[in-house]
């Protein structure tokens, strides 16, 4: 058990009733012709056993955060209190940070790897988004220092988990097009299709968690508007969870191997998942 209440863990059973309910829509939707992609057996368990591992590993992550919230939470400069002050400050807060967490990890090749089996499959429905990361070890960074204004560490804590239940159901192809106003506001499936594309056009963009006025303000949104593909650039041929997880780990272990100098090393894990050294070009 954690030290703070965990929200995704009493979400679970919501989670799978409503996985299935969209398998089943989405199989009769597409036996009817409609363009969706729908489901694929060995792709749903490879996410389930992702999202199975995550409980495990991000977990131990997430008591890092907690902790090193505990630690800095004397040294506040305020106390926005446990109220509606201290709860929307922990809320967007969060999402702020969470913006910013996953740009960066798709912005740095290292951190790519922490971030890259999320993307990895070639369908998007309720399973994908349980196709969680198994080692975001900067999360503990991004998040705690919102002790440091004065919310508590399980109010940190609470809302993350908030934030990822939130972005459960804008993983599907059921949901079209919200209203004008909500679509302005809050990341919607429309938007989050996006983030899932690997379409020249709708990389890197829309990186919001609960709210896309994130990327609205920094430039980062993109509109849906032509057909999604669904996947990576270099799409792997595989429903292994070790290999989902540790892939791209394995690709910068070969580039790091055969790259000639200490420059191009860094700039490996430095630059963008697609930056490669000229002794690599192919």
């Amino acid at each position: 058990m954690t030290p703070y209440p965990e929200p995704t863990l009493y979400a679970i059973p919501f989670f799978l009733v409503t996985l299935f309910a969209e398998r089943a829509l989405l199989g009769r939707w597409k036996k009817a012709g409609r363009d969706v992609i729908g489901y694929e057996t060995k792709d749903t368990l490879a996410s389930i056993a992702m999202g199975l591992g995550s409980v495990v590993f991000v977990g131990m992550i997430n008591l890092g955060t907690f902790y090193l919230a505990g630690a800095l939470y004397p040294h506040r400069v305020l106390d926005v209190g446990q109220g509606a002050l201290g709860w929307a400050v922990a809320l967007v807060g969060w999402d702020f940070s969470f913006y910013w967490h996953h740009r960066v990890e798709h912005e740095n090749r290292l951190l790519w790897a922490c971030h890259v089996n999320h993307h990895s499959s070639r369908h998007y429905n309720l399973s994908t988004a349980l196709r969680q990361p198994w080692t975001p070890l900067p999360t503990v960074l991004f998040y705690a220092p919102w002790a440091l204004v004065g919310v508590e560490p399980w109010m940190i804590m609470v809302s993350g988990g908030i934030n990822l239940i939130y972005q459960y159901w804008i993983h599907t192809e059921a949901i079209g097009k919200l209203p004008g106003p909500f679509e302005a506001i809050f990341n919607t499936p429309s938007h989050h299709r996006v983030h899932h594309g690997s379409n020249p056009e709708y990389l890197d963009k829309n990186y919001g968690g609960v709210l896309i006025v994130w990327d609205r303000l920094f430039r980062t949104f993109e509109p849906e508007r032509a057909r999604v593909v669904y996947g990576l650039t270099k799409n792997i041929e595989t429903f292994n969870p070790l290999r989902i997880a540790f892939h791209e780990y394995a690709a910068i272990g070969r580039d790091l191997r055969d790259a000639k100098t200490l420059r191009e090393r860094l700039g490996i894990l430095w630059h963008g998942p697609e930056w490669r050294p000229a002794s690599l070009r192919s």
